[in-house]
C-alpha cells in the first residue's frame, strides 16, 4: 500500500488545517488507517485511527476534541481535519495503514502499522 500524505503547511495557532492521505490501492477499504506525528527530538505519536467503514474512531488524548479523522472508501482517502490548532501541534504528520480482521480493536501504536506515507509538515505558529 502506497500512501500519499499532503495538505501541511503553516498556520496560526487557533487555525484549521485539513490534512489529506491518498492511496491507489484497490483493497484501502480493507486497512485501518492512522495519523501520526513527530515533532523535532520527539518520537512518533499516535493522532488518530478510523475503522474500515469509518464507523469507530480513537484518538489520542492530546488532540480529542479538536481533530477528526474520516475517510471515503470510493475515493480512497482518508482525512484529517486540525482545529484550534496550537504551537505545540508542529510537527510531521504521517498517515499509515494497517490490515487488520475486522472487529479488532483500533491501534494506536506505530508499530502496529504496515505502511507508511511519507509525512506533511505542519508548523503552527504563537
Amino acid at each position: 500500500v502506497q500512501l500519499q500524505a499532503s495538505g501541511g503547511g503553516l498556520v496560526q495557532a487557533g487555525g484549521s488545517l485539513r490534512l489529506s492521505c491518498a492511496t491507489s490501492d484497490d483493497t484501502f477499504s480493507k486497512y485501518v488507517m492512522g495519523w501520526f506525528r513527530q515533532a523535532p527530538g520527539k518520537e512518533r505519536e499516535f493522532v488518530a485511527a478510523i475503522s474500515w467503514g469509518g464507523i469507530s474512531t480513537y484518538y489520542g488524548d492530546s488532540v480529542k476534541g479538536r481533530f477528526t479523522i474520516s475517510r471515503d472508501n470510493a475515493k480512497k482517502m482518508v482525512y484529517l481535519q486540525m482545529n484550534s490548532l496550537k504551537p505545540e501541534d508542529t510537527a510531521v504528520y504521517y498517515c499509515a495503514a494497517t490490515y487488520l480482521p475486522r472487529g479488532s480493536r483500533l491501534p494506536f501504536h506505530p508499530g502496529d502499522y504496515d505502511y507508511w506515507g511519507q509525512g506533511t509538515l505542519v508548523t503552527v505558529s504563537s
